[in-house]
């Protein structure tokens, strides 16, 4: 017999998961391959390997293949805390932090300490696609977005998250928790501590938590730098009612080592670490991670690599939109585009967008359509850029063509 929740579970993978499988079960090649996809759908980093090679093939002793403590090792945990600290510009205490397999189950784990099934988390429009599950399967919670608007490009207004807190109240919901990524997924936007401090302080006038999605930290490559929630400008006396996560598979491209890391807030601290047991890394892995970020000097010197490439990688694919007519929102961090296809569009519907993603997968280019990612309005896409330039060349091509204005017949 299949219990209820393995039956919902089971109901349908979610669309960046299964665009992402499709894509990669049949890659494109310029030679051996050229009618294969192109995988413009999944955020992953792919622009750090030739610099990170040495370090995973480094030897390791057998010490590292034994059981470990299952919210992290010591020394990973202290060693992400120095990392961290210097980004948050406060002191992060080891013990506060918890080492998940991937940011995904991080977000469920704070998802899970914090809501009870049927609570709601109240999420900023457009928003990560798969918050949509890590945020609401185990837990039980319900997702409602707070959609920005494109007027501004998207850019993060917490009245609209205060208005729409009130509104779900007054309809009798109990609203939980708030949650954002940032910097921005899917549009690439570094939050100001102004408007993150305001942001803190409706939650703070809501009695709500907050759970900030940091995986991109480390990827803002415009001239705004990143600030966290834990900054000491924006945190204020919030620090128990805040949830972070971050992890290796965005800032240093570790997609497939799953590293994720939480720092819960404080009350659910103990509750995360038991969570933490049915999500552990295993000790190899741990251990490849410490050895990567125990010298301050080559992390350093890899975040900026990183960010000067994704830098690279985000102008090349904008000129390449550009020069098809493709608008955007300009980005200044992460490792995607938000293109505007709304021109393109047969009718203003999200029946629409579908058939011009359609459209696209015949086209064999993966990009993913707005309906994945809560768009207040159809008709854009995500499009990532961190792979290598001439893979992004043609996928663009591809994708130009696909959504290009079709003719009606005479």
């Amino acid at each position: 017999m299949t219990s209820r929740a393995a039956a919902r579970l089971a109901a349908g993978a979610p669309v960046i998961a299964t665009a992402h499988f499709e894509a990669e079960a049949d890659p494109f090649h310029p030679v051996d391959n050229p009618s294969g996809h192109v995988n413009l759908g999944t955020a992953e980093n792919r622009l750090l390997e030739d610099v990170l090679r040495p370090f995973l093939t480094a030897p390791r002793p057998p010490a590292d293949t034994r059981y470990g403590l299952p919210h992290g090792a010591a020394a990973l945990r202290a060693a992400v805390a120095r990392l961290l600290g210097r980004t948050w510009r406060a002191p992060v205490d080891p013990d506060d932090l918890v080492i998940t397999a991937g940011a995904t189950a991080a977000l469920d784990i704070a998802a899970t300490v914090t809501c009870d099934p049927g609570d709601v988390i109240v999420v900023p429009a457009p928003y990560y696609s798969a918050f949509a599950g890590d945020l609401t399967d185990r837990s039980g919670a319900r997702l409602v977005p707070a959609p920005m608007s494109p007027d501004t490009g998207f850019a993060l207004d917490p009245g609209v998250v205060d208005r729409t807190v009130r509104g779900l109240r007054r309809e009798g919901a109990t609203v939980r928790a708030v949650a954002l990524s940032s910097p921005a997924n899917p549009h690439g936007a570094v939050y100001p501590a102004a408007v993150l401090r305001d942001l803190l302080r409706v939650a703070a006038e809501h009695d709500l938590d907050v759970i900030s999605d940091e995986i991109h930290a480390h990827c803002a490559f415009g001239p705004d730098p990143f600030v966290s929630v834990m900054d000491p400008e924006v945190l204020g006396p919030h620090a128990d009612r805040v949830h972070v996560i971050w992890g290796l598979a965005k800032d240093f491209g570790l997609s497939g080592l799953k590293v994720g890391v939480l720092r819960p807030a404080r009350p659910t601290r103990d509750a995360a670490r038991a969570l933490a047991y049915f999500a552990t890394v295993s000790t190899d892995t741990q251990a490849l991670a410490c050895a990567l970020l125990s010298d301050d000097a080559r992390v350093a010197a890899l975040l900026a690599e990183n960010r000067r490439r994704l830098a690279a990688s985000h102008a090349h694919a904008a000129s390449l939109l550009a020069a098809h007519g493709i608008r955007h929102v300009p980005a200044t961090a992460g490792l995607s585009l938000w293109a505007d296809l709304r021109d393109r569009l047969d009718e203003p519907t999200f029946a629409a967008e579908d058939r011009l993603w359609r459209r696209t997968r015949d086209a064999r280019v993966n990009v993913l359509p707005g309906s994945a990612f809560g768009a207040p309005a159809p008709g854009w896409f995500r499009v990532c850029h961190a792979v290598p330039a001439d893979l992004v060349t043609t996928g663009i091509e591809r994708l130009a063509r696909a959504t290009a204005p079709l003719r009606s017949t005479p």
